[in-house]
């Protein structure tokens, strides 16, 4: 009977502790979960726009005048970062087009510079900006015996 008391009045105290343990530990973990989400958005959109600053890399080595390079390096990062579903704040194409001057015969190189803002606020984490500015830069070489334009 002294059992029976004693294990009523345990179990009576401890009443309304899992909601509070609850409420304590919730919010972090769903603060742990958006982080992680944020993080993923980071890193996926880095490698997208890697591919990105890739496929207009390539793009700019095969034209023959500066004018067509630059115009079908934007084109390109704008058609791949669509392609792969990346919606950019503003996007910033800069094209290193050096290697069109270099003489026939000679190793040249376009080098391509992509940043993209990617938006972050809907995540509606604290503590995590709105907005990150992601930069990727590749290189393509330039055929050695193609001629090349002014």
């Amino acid at each position: 009977m002294r059992y029976r008391a004693c294990r009523a009045r345990k179990l009576r105290s401890d009443e309304g502790s899992a909601a509070i343990e609850a409420a304590v530990i919730l919010p972090s973990l769903i603060m742990f979960l958006c982080l992680a989400i944020a993080g993923g958005r980071i890193v996926t959109s880095g490698a997208k726009i890697d591919s990105a600053a890739e496929d207009a890399a390539r793009e700019a080595s095969i034209h023959r005048t500066a004018a067509a390079s630059q115009g079908a390096a934007r084109a390109a990062t704008a058609e791949s970062l669509d392609d792969q579903g990346i919606r950019c704040a503003s996007t910033s194409v800069q094209v290193d087009i050096g290697g069109l001057s270099v003489a026939v015969g000679q190793v040249a190189t376009v080098t391509v510079t992509v940043r993209c803002t990617v938006s972050l606020s809907d995540l509606l984490v604290p503590g995590v900006p709105g907005t990150r500015t992601l930069s990727a830069t590749a290189t393509s070489v330039v055929d050695r015996y193609r001629q090349r334009g002014d």
